[in-house]
């Protein structure tokens, strides 16, 4: 049995205002989704498997900011259950050990440490990168912004002396299916070989190497602050698995889909590259809002919830699980307006201090604390990228969906200079 709390209805695309800079006769600009969110389902309570799910932004940014609710997403039920840890990942810390936690890393993700620390960084990557594109004249844009995002986020968490090459590829093998098929106890067993194998390929090659050298000379970076912590080398590879998921994977998505939809739309292309930095950052986020990077987000509730709706006040009772759609809670009505499925930065939104990227970071407690650093990053390469005046794409991405951040994956996606 399932409840719905209506929402507003969405119209139809035909009647574009005239400043949105896209295709007009386009019903959804959206391109990631892995389903389209029911219009009108707000909040829905699916009985038979005690999930309640949440579409409506305020419904969200209420839950994601409740001191009453806990991770229950990203495997946090079984990563907290993992025997002898002293110091849970901190993205399945709660409470004053989690406040406490993200104040003393919060020094390596200002917007002023950022851009002191790391723009540099990007900038000479990027210019890197394009000039292989230019030698080359085709590159895979997947494989290009993983290197970037794998560079940029290694050197903010300290994995920079790594033994052999090839940090983003044993990155990439975390979130690589392998041997999904079949069932039974040998397939698990195998699987479990599988993982084991890539964990200690990381552990080994990467993270081992930067702890020594580390401990030899601390560094501003996360792995040197997590020694001063007097965490063990197993809780280090845990948070550097975390940070591999955060940092890089998530980047590199972005990238990719920001590229695609600014080379398809040419009007908003050159708006970007004529735009000063904060426009660019707005278009940006406008970006994300629709195509957010991790498209659910878990929690568990640590005792009853009152949300108000409409009018009408709604209890999520203590222990129930909570699905909260970024791509529905994005697409609000009530806060973004009209044509809620395509990019129209400079939108007016409607509410209280609204990002313009609505709920893309997440809220609260556990709001990502590399959203300037994934912003920026991504801005210093696209405008270098894009600048290339014959650049074009040459094939179209494949599209496919992770379980795991239940986000979307684009490979093999061909771009090319003439």
């Amino acid at each position: 049995m399932q409840k719905t709390i209506e929402g507003a209805t969405e119209q139809g695309a035909n009647d574009m205002p005239a400043r949105c800079p896209i295709d007009h006769s386009a019903i959804s600009q959206q391109k990631t989704p892995k389903l389209i969110e029911p219009v009108g389902a707000a909040i829905e309570y699916d009985e038979a498997a005690n999930i309640w799910h949440v579409r409506s932004f305020e419904a969200a940014r209420t839950i994601l900011r409740s001191p009453n609710t806990k991770q229950a997403g990203f495997n946090a039920e079984l990563i907290t259950r993992i025997p002898g840890q002293q110091n849970t990942p901190i993205l399945y810390q709660e409470g004053k050990v989690h406040q406490q936690q993200r104040k003393q890393t919060a020094r390596f993700f200002t917007p002023k440490a950022v851009s002191d620390n790391y723009r540099q960084l990007m900038e000479n990557l990027s210019d890197e990168l394009v000039r292989k594109l230019k030698r080359k004249k085709e590159v895979d844009l997947s494989k290009l912004s993983m290197r970037l995002a794998v560079r940029v986020a290694g050197e903010i968490v300290g994995l920079t002396d790594s033994r052999i090459p090839g940090l983003d590829r044993r990155i990439e093998a975390f979130f690589d299916g392998g041997f999904e098929q079949g069932t039974g106890k040998l397939s698990e067993k195998i699987r479990a070989i599988w993982s084991q194998r890539k964990m200690f390929n990381f552990f080994y090659l990467d993270v081992k190497p930067a702890i020594e050298a580390r401990k030899r000379n601390p560094k501003q970076d996360v792995i040197s602050h997590l020694l001063e912590q007097k965490y063990s080398e197993v809780e280090i590879l845990t948070e550097c698995v975390t940070y591999g998921a955060a940092g890089m994977i998530t980047t590199r998505e972005f990238i990719s889909v920001a590229a695609w939809h600014l080379l398809e739309q040419p009007e908003l292309r050159q708006r970007y590259l004529a735009a000063p930095e904060e426009e660019r950052y707005a278009i940006l986020h406008e970006i994300l809002r629709l195509e957010p990077i991790v498209g659910n987000l878990q929690r568990r509730a640590t005792t009853d919830i009152t949300l108000k709706h409409n009018g009408e006040e709604i209890t999520i009772p203590n222990n129930a699980m909570i699905n909260i759609h970024l791509h529905g809670s994005n697409s609000d009505e009530k806060v973004v307006g009209d044509y809620p499925r395509v990019i129209c930065p400079g939108r007016e939104l409607q509410g209280d201090k609204v990002p313009e990227m609505l709920m893309s970071f997440g809220d609260g407690v556990h709001r990502c604390p590399g959203a300037y650093v994934a912003i920026q990053e991504t801005d210093i390469f696209l405008t270098r990228l894009l600048a290339l005046p014959t650049l074009h794409i040459k094939q179209k991405p494949k599209v496919s969906w992770s379980d795991l951040v239940t986000g979307y994956e684009i490979r093999d996606f061909l771009i090319a200079v003439d």
